[in-house]
């Protein structure tokens, strides 16, 4: 399997997305701004943000900045973003989404998702992507944290296909069924931590491979991820572990590796719908943008 950072997966309405990016859940924006600076520079082409998230506009300061700096243009990234779950609904999604745009410093983007299926609005928050899909301000679109029944639920009530389900997903939650079933449909599976939050990178286990190959136990995973077809956003904000992360093109995993990785499923997941009261209550979780720490102009 020849792969590089350049490598893409062509999604169902033909759209090319990097395979590799960069993810910055848990970052302020001066930390965004830098990271998708540094990632961009060291050959980073996919970018996943969120509104939950806190740090789009970082995310757009470092896109502006990044784009200048490396003699690039905006159609060189692959941008992604989500629809934050106290926007859901029909016409709360299309009022807010153009705010995001904003905040992005760009009139589209190329894969935008539902975060979270909250119950009652998914459906009717689908179908202002739907729209958005339509006028050209996202080239793709799609859902994050969906599982079958809510996946079954869009592909019958809705007119357009999802290209992508961005899940929790690393070795010790490779949801299984879910994987199956967006093979089945030609949806693709996008990993979400897929380090595990840092959990799994002390499992002796993966040492075991990881030394075999004289790579760290993040690049055995990230590898891992590539050979299955599986998109992934590692995060860091640092810029050696940003460079590390992308060092996965000069080894390739074992058929018998890759299969004994598949053996350490756990279904063990840190975060799951069923742990939280999406159900209209205004506390329930992500009904309120993340806040982390800023400095600088940031902190005003």
């Amino acid at each position: 399997m020849n792969f590089s950072i350049d490598s893409t997966v062509t999604l169902n309405n033909g759209v090319k997305m990097p395979q590799l990016g960069l993810g910055v859940w848990k970052i302020n924006n001066a930390g965004a701004a830098q990271s998708v600076q540094w990632a961009i520079k060291h050959g980073y082409r996919a970018i996943d943000t969120a509104k939950q998230y806190g740090n789009e506009a970082g995310v757009g300061e470092g896109l502006t900045k990044a784009l200048a700096d490396n003699g690039l243009k905006r159609e060189d990234i692959f941008l992604t973003t989500k629809i934050f779950n106290g926007d859901q609904g029909y016409e709360s999604t299309l009022k807010n989404f153009d705010g995001q745009l904003k905040n992005l410093q760009t009139d589209y983007v190329d894969l935008l998702l539902i975060h979270w299926p909250v119950d009652g609005k998914y459906p009717d928050t689908w179908k202002a992507l739907e729209k958005i899909y339509q006028e050209g301000k996202a080239r793709a679109i799609g859902v994050s944290n969906f599982n079958i029944t809510r996946l079954q639920d869009v592909l019958k009530n809705g007119s357009i296909k999802p290209a992508v389900d961005q899940m929790e997903f690393n070795p010790l939650c490779q949801e299984v069924d879910i994987k199956n079933f967006c093979d089945e449909h030609n949806i693709h599976l996008e990993a979400w931590s897929p380090l595990g939050g840092g959990t799994v990178l002390g499992d002796e286990r993966l040492q075991k491979i990881a030394d075999k190959y004289n790579k760290s136990v993040a690049q055995v995973i990230l590898r891992w991820d590539l050979q299955q077809g599986i998109i992934t956003i590692p995060k860091s904000v640092h810029e050696e572990r940003i460079v590390q992360n992308a060092d996965l093109f000069d080894f390739e995993l074992s058929d018998e590796d890759v299969a004994e990785i598949k053996g350490y499923d756990e279904d063990k997941r840190s975060l799951w719908y069923g742990g939280f009261k999406w159900h209209g209550n205004p506390t329930g979780f992500g009904d309120a943008v993340q806040s982390w720490e800023d400095t600088g102009e940031y902190a005003k």
